[in-house]
């Protein structure tokens, strides 16, 4: 999988989970997954279409997407993962994927993206038919830590 496809995916999640927390999240070591491989018990999953093909999956953990969840609602406190936290960690990856896809563009890489689906659960295991997984780590310091896991292929 070419660099130049990865990089916009790192810059953006960077930017936006900084922007939305006051978090800088620190770049881990960005390796390959073979399929089929473990994801958080929060998963955030949104399709690509267009000069590129495939699916992003961001993944965090419970206590991790409460905490992100709780700073972009102003600090609000969350007893449980209802419908707003998921609210707004599906709007977190949405905002990713967005500015991901802005970058894109100005390479000259046109994509569509679409609306993020929000998964939870204890042990899910994710299956990538055909494409290779490629996954980056944001270290986000305290433990917290999100995961983002790039399948893509050339359309």
């Amino acid at each position: 999988m070419n660099v130049e496809y990865i990089n916009p995916f790192i810059e953006a999640s960077q930017q936006v989970i900084q922007m939305m927390t006051g978090i800088k999240p620190t770049l881990g070591k960005v390796h390959l997954k073979n399929s089929p491989y473990p994801s958080d018990s929060v998963a955030v999953i949104v399709g690509l279409t267009g000069k590129l093909r495939g699916q992003v999956i961001i993944s965090l953990n419970i206590e991790t997407a409460m905490s992100i969840a709780s700073i972009m609602m102003g600090g609000m406190p969350i007893e449980k993962f209802d419908d707003m936290p998921k609210s707004a960690i599906s709007e977190l990856g949405n905002m990713i994927m967005g500015n991901t896809a802005t970058i894109l563009f100005t390479k000259g890489i046109g994509i569509e993206i679409t609306p993020p689906s929000l998964l939870m659960g204890e042990k899910i295991t994710v299956s990538q038919s055909s494409m290779k997984t490629i996954c980056v780590p944001l270290n986000l310091g305290n433990d917290g830590k999100v995961t983002i896991d790039i399948s893509l292929e050339k359309n």
